[in-house]
């Protein structure tokens, strides 16, 4: 049965956490570090995404789930950069495997839960504050997205650079690119981790578990600086971005 919002607000007193599964090894960006501990002008994507969930006005706590043999490492990383009131926790096998161990270590008074992709520094702080809004506003889950430019074919995968056979062009108007900070009630997004554990579903992201309990998620409106940094010239772009803030003392 579906459960719609019911369009009721979190407890007042209830605070936000954020959730930072940082785990990963990026293999697109190439070898070495894991693709979060990369530099963007001298400073690792971590802390820069650290630091915009830290400026939110909404956020109370963020916990960073670092890799399962390097949360000493991460937590040292932290502490340079005068984040010491971050918590830290060894991550798991997956990035669900990850978000589950972050979800653990969150206080009881934590009623509004945000998961951040530790490979987007640049999310600007009025869409964290936005997206958690909307969650304490009576929404159970949210994303924020952008609508999509470009033209999108369905096909049906060749793989090894065979031409694929296109097998449908959906509507462009009502696509949108999902991004992050995403927010979940927390007892929303709890429950769609132990059903996707429990059932042994996989998904993209935390609001295509939640869709799959079947727990309505809106959109609100993203930003085009949170954009994901996979690729090198990914790098280049938040490079830019930077140093475009950094002359107009926004940065």
């Amino acid at each position: 049965m579906s459960r719609e919002s019911t369009g009721q607000a979190r407890d007042p007193e209830s605070r936000t956490a954020v959730v930072i599964p940082a785990a990963g090894r990026g293999v697109r960006l190439g070898p070495g570090a894991p693709k979060a501990l990369r530099t963007l002008s001298g400073t690792p994507m971590l802390v820069h995404a650290v630091r915009a969930m830290e400026r939110a006005r909404a956020v109370s706590l963020v916990v960073v789930v670092a890799p399962s043999d390097g949360a000493k490492e991460v937590r040292n990383l932290l502490d340079e950069h005068s984040l010491s009131d971050v918590v830290v926790v060894p991550g798991g096998e997956t990035r669900q495997d990850s978000v589950r161990l972050g979800l653990a270590v969150l206080p009881d008074d934590i009623g509004t839960v945000l998961v951040h992709d530790a490979a987007r520094p640049l999310v600007p702080v009025d869409t964290v504050d936005a997206v958690a809004a909307a969650v304490r506003d009576g929404a159970p889950a949210v994303v924020p997205a952008l609508p999509v430019s470009d033209t999108v074919k369905e096909v049906e995968p060749r793989g090894n650079g065979a031409p694929e056979p296109v097998t449908g062009t959906p509507d462009r108007s009502r696509l949108r690119a999902v991004q992050t900070p995403q927010g979940f009630a927390r007892e929303v997004l709890a429950e769609a981790h132990e059903r996707v554990a429990r059932e042994g579903e996989g998904a993209t992201d935390d609001a295509g578990m939640v869709e799959r309990t079947g727990v309505q998620v809106v959109v609100v409106p993203g930003h085009e600086e949170a954009f994901k940094v996979t690729r090198p010239l990914d790098l280049v772009l938040a490079e830019a971005v930077l140093a475009r803030r950094r002359a107009t003392d926004a940065f």
